[in-house]
């Protein structure tokens, strides 16, 4: 694998919780209280942050602060990019989930004229548009962008001109509409979708993976099915949401837990399997919320703990 080079996007405005943030000094919490110096033996990034505007009034609650967002997203795209074309492996390191339309943006703009996959490990499906949401939180919406969906001809609401701008500069932010196909997007531990989201997924025929599927048939089996459906892709992106992770047996340190999610192991082992076959680009580790970690720093340390299992034998 290519030396690792650390991009640390510290924004949470997509979100609707406050405080991961923080997360990324969480993991470097991780890592001094088990003396590990992952984080002093790779080069690394900060990208500035818009979090200033959490004190701003929101102007409408069907996409908070996407303008932020967008600007957000569009400087850790660059970075991405930058990072790529420096030779370096992206390990993301994000606050909330609304960066992986950078990732992926930044990907596109590394691979203009290759085919990208998705590996998406998480609870939600993060599907919604500033159209459909009913949260208005943008972090509910990165795949929707990257698919180019805006499902306006489903639209419950109309937008105003501002915040259709704002969606449309993350829709189109990788030069490429859309930056990947249905077809080259697989989920992970999917259990907590909307109405909306669903019909995307059946009309689209998007696979996913249910951790009681990959337990009943077995997770090698299933990421071998994955990778076989991947196979004519030139790149792999891997987002590994901690709310993947089972909240009951991890931490609720996170801000939308769910029941019923992998434990650590799984989802070590769904990422060494894929980035074991060469296509993987990038890896992000998004959402992390110290503040409502009722376990002390739980969730952070256990993050830590499957990054060190993955790079362990990088130099």
């Amino acid at each position: 694998m290519k030396r690792l080079k650390i991009i640390k996007n510290r924004s949470d405005i997509g979100a609707g919780t406050r405080g991961s943030d923080l997360g990324i000094d969480a993991l470097e919490i991780a890592a001094i209280n088990a003396g590990n110096d992952f984080f002093h033996r790779y080069p690394y990034m900060d990208i500035p942050t818009h979090n200033e505007t959490i004190y701003d009034k929101v102007n409408n609650s069907f996409a908070k602060r996407i303008n932020f967002v967008a600007e957000q997203c569009e400087r850790l795209a660059e970075a991405v990019n930058m990072v790529v074309h420096q030779g370096y492996f992206p390990l993301i390191l994000s606050g909330d989930h609304s960066s992986a339309a950078g990732s992926i943006a930044g990907l596109k703009k590394a691979y203009p004229d290759q085919r990208l996959g998705v590996i998406w490990i998480d609870a939600h499906a993060d599907l919604h548009s500033p159209y459909t949401t009913p949260s208005g939180n943008v972090h509910g919406m990165p795949l929707a962008a990257a698919l180019g969906f805006d499902y306006a001809d489903k639209a419950v609401r109309t937008l105003d001109a501002s915040t259709h701008e704002g969606w449309q500069s993350v829709v189109q932010m990788a030069g490429k509409v859309p930056a990947v196909a249905p077809e080259d997007l697989i989920y992970f531990g999917l259990r907590s979708t909307e109405v909306h989201e669903n019909s995307v997924i059946d009309d689209h025929g998007i696979r996913f993976y249910r951790v009681a599927e990959t337990r009943h048939r077995g997770l090698l089996t299933c990421l071998d099915e994955a990778l076989d459906q991947l196979q004519d892709v030139d790149h792999v992106y891997i987002t590994f949401d901690v709310d993947s992770l089972d909240c009951d047996l991890v931490s609720r340190g996170t801000g939308t837990p769910v029941e019923k999610g992998f434990d650590p192991q799984e989802v070590q082992t769904i990422i060494a399997h894929f980035m074991q076959h060469k296509k993987v680009a990038a890896l992000e580790v998004c959402e992390i919320n110290p503040l409502l970690d009722e376990k002390g720093n739980r969730m952070a340390e256990t993050a830590f703990g499957i990054l060190q299992s993955l790079f362990s034998s990088t130099d």
